[in-house]
């Protein structure tokens, strides 16, 4: 089982499961966690190979490398600690986890908060895949991910999150940081078919307005979907709960207390 913390709250049933992204772990929602623990239960993991869920020889083995079955690890999660559902909030790579959850399972998801969602991969961001399928096992992968890092994040003000990523990945593994990498360069199919099917739960995307990789597609999604609505931060770039820490809490927390508000209006009807 993947490495996880759980905080609960004294009186709250809610939970809220955060679900990080590629190279990172449950270390980049250090500024959420105090917020967020003063209203909800809250589930921080690592995702495989990352932070402290380091990989196993039966991992290096194991051919069935897939989103369904990284989805299935947080799935294992949720069944251990009994958790029959939860908000889920995720950022850049893990909000298709989430994504893919919810159409799995959607009666383990209350909500989606997806931050720097990646619905579309545009021309460039393929390219940039592209380069690195070809380089991936000749070239040390920091050298890729320091270069991704500054092509998603590439001004000023997203030093700190594109530090605090970069500083993240070196735990990886060559090996553990290339299975990843060649399960992102296949994900165009199903961000295509995320794309096309509107979902029946409720879902916040918050995304930076400078993140111009992610943003474009992510706004047509919130005007074709009935339950998408989307959120801006203004001077903000991909990793959204790093450089906006108090607006992005602000808005999630009072997002899901609305669906709480509304679900306990509909029971007293």
């Amino acid at each position: 089982m993947i490495h996880h913390s759980t905080y609960h709250h004294k009186s709250s049933k809610q939970w809220v499961t955060f679900v990080h992204g590629a190279g990172g772990s449950s270390s980049i929602w250090f500024k959420q966690l105090r917020a967020f623990k003063s209203h909800f239960n809250i589930l921080l993991l690592d995702l495989r190979g990352h932070g402290n869920s380091n990989p196993k020889l039966q991992d290096s083995l194991d051919e069935n490398y897939t989103f369904d079955a990284i989805t299935n690890d947080i799935i294992e999660v949720l069944d251990a600690n009994q958790v029959e559902k939860s908000h889920f909030v995720g950022i850049s790579l893990g909000t298709i986890l989430i994504r893919n959850l919810a159409e799995n399972y959607p009666e383990r998801v209350s909500s989606m908060i997806m931050g720097g969602a990646i619905m579309k991969m545009n021309v460039r961001s393929r390219f940039l895949m592209n380069v690195g399928v070809i380089f991936k096992s000749v070239v040390p992968y920091m050298i890729l991910y320091k270069l991704f890092a500054f092509i998603i994040m590439p001004r000023k003000n997203h030093k700190k999150s594109r530090n605090l990523f970069v500083n993240e990945a070196k735990k990886l593994y060559q090996k553990e940081f290339i299975r990843w990498f060649k399960l992102t360069s296949e994900i165009n199919p199903l961000l295509k078919f995320f794309r096309q099917k509107a979902i029946d739960i409720p879902s916040l995307y918050m995304m930076g307005e400078q993140d111009y990789l992610f943003l474009p597609a992510v706004r047509k999604i919130s005007e074709t979907h009935k339950e998408a609505k989307l959120f801006i931060l203004k001077n903000c770039g991909h990793v959204v709960n790093v450089e906006q820490p108090r607006v992005f809490n602000s808005q999630v927390i009072d997002f899901i207390k609305s669906l709480e508000n509304s679900s306990c209006q509909l029971k007293t009807v």
